[in-house]
């Protein structure tokens, strides 16, 4: 894990800490998101060993469909608190909360288990830190939690310390990445694309901008044309995929 901790704080660390976790336990992907019993959820960073990366896809479906809601599995550590008591999660697929979180997320994007640290934090939110078996032959699940298990306080110190990191250093705003991605975008249609990211209703929308929803949606329509998505899960997918896979979009 030494690699790892040399690469707290650089764009390097989500790759870098996936090399060495996929050595170890022999996961296809992993990912360190944020939740809160009154807001949706974040996801900080993620990676995968495949050639498609579908860690973000899968937190946007998570998020957009809003399975968060109905997200039992880390009960455990809610009820413990803000103790700074670290625990161990261990999820097979057909474990899932409901059938379409197992669907959606795990059977669709081949996704055999889930091993966790997580931790409840003082601001009232969890933090969790998750690696995903692909393939089960590769390494049984007992043998996976055992050895996760040996390395779960230094990984969640080291993941905590470079997010700490991440979120203190200046990073440019939704509004400047999305202008970035299409600089055709017009302003208006910025103004609808923020407030969808923050996980705001078309209704909420229209009356926070004065518009219709009609008109709401018609902004929505020419920025995703703008983007070249079609869905609102692509959109989040914007802000967790892995940079490289970013491309510069100029649809007039």
């Amino acid at each position: 894990m030494a690699r790892m901790v040399d690469a707290m704080g650089s764009d390097h660390f989500a790759g870098t800490t996936l090399a060495s976790l996929a050595r170890l336990l022999g996961i296809g992907s992993w990912s360190v998101y944020r939740l809160w019993n009154d807001r949706p959820p974040v996801m900080h960073l993620s990676a995968s060993t495949g050639d498609r990366d579908t860690t973000g896809e899968c937190f946007s479906i998570y998020r957009d469909r809003q399975l968060y809601l109905r997200d039992s599995s880390f009960e455990s550590v809610r009820r413990d608190g803000p103790t700074g008591r670290s625990v161990l999660l261990h999820m097979r697929a057909d474990d899932a909360p409901n059938t379409e979180h197992r669907d959606a997320i795990y059977r669709r994007h081949g996704m055999v288990e889930r091993i966790s640290v997580a931790r409840a934090e003082p601001d009232g939110s969890l933090l969790a830190v998750n690696a995903y078996s692909h393939d089960a032959d590769r390494c049984s699940g007992q043998a996976m939690a055992e050895r996760f298990g040996e390395i779960a306080a230094t990984l969640l110190a080291a993941v905590a310390r470079h997010v700490d990191w991440m979120v203190k250093a200046p990073a440019q705003t939704q509004r400047e990445m999305l202008r970035g991605r299409c600089p055709t975008l017009t302003d208006r249609e910025l103004d609808v694309l923020e407030r969808l990211l923050k996980g705001i209703t078309y209704d909420g929308i229209a009356a926070d901008m004065g518009l219709s929803v009609c008109t709401v949606k018609t902004y929505r329509a020419r920025a995703f044309e703008r983007l070249d998505i079609h869905f609102k899960s692509e959109l989040f997918a914007l802000f967790v995929a892995p940079a490289r896979d970013a491309r510069p979009v100029s649809r007039p």
